[in-house]
């Protein structure tokens, strides 16, 4: 869910593997680039525009899409909706203690002559699946929405 109606997709991906500190063993460009959908999502400003419209475009691929674009209806102009999947199956990610991955909600400032980044605070839920010995010490208790909740 991106609360802004600007560009999202720069914040880059990281992945903190067996004890990583500051530095991840992986780190990726941008969202878009992660989830194989580069140029904006867009094929036309992938070819460079020529006399098509921009828009965020739909795919699907076996191990990575953007499957779901919600558009605004532009009575209230709210934001734009994703849903994106990326599955590591030809590329998994090992680790034997711990694990952490990390998005980073990045976009572009709008309105200024130069371009500049600009942090936002986007609602990103992601799913994790992994193979596990039991029995396991209890998880930590999750946040409640009232924690979760963006005003």
């Amino acid at each position: 869910m991106v609360n802004n109606n600007g560009w999202w997709g720069e914040g880059e991906i990281k992945f903190f593997i067996d004890g990583d500190g500051h530095f991840p063993t992986i780190c990726g460009t941008g969202t878009e680039d992660y989830f194989c959908g580069a140029y904006n999502f867009d094929p036309y400003v992938a070819h460079s525009g020529q006399g098509q419209q921009s828009r965020y475009q739909e795919f699907t691929t076996p191990y990575a899409g953007l499957p779901q674009v919600i558009r605004p209806d532009g009575v209230y102009k709210s934001q734009q909706r994703f849903g994106m999947y990326r599955w590591h199956i030809p590329d998994p990610v090992r680790f034997r203690s711990d694990l952490r991955l990390t998005i980073q909600a990045l976009g572009w400032l709008s309105g200024t002559k130069e371009a500049k980044y600009l942090p936002l605070q986007d609602d990103i839920a992601s799913v994790a699946f992994w193979y596990q010995t039991l029995p396991t010490a209890p998880f930590p208790e999750l946040p409640g929405p009232d924690y979760l909740e963006i005003g």
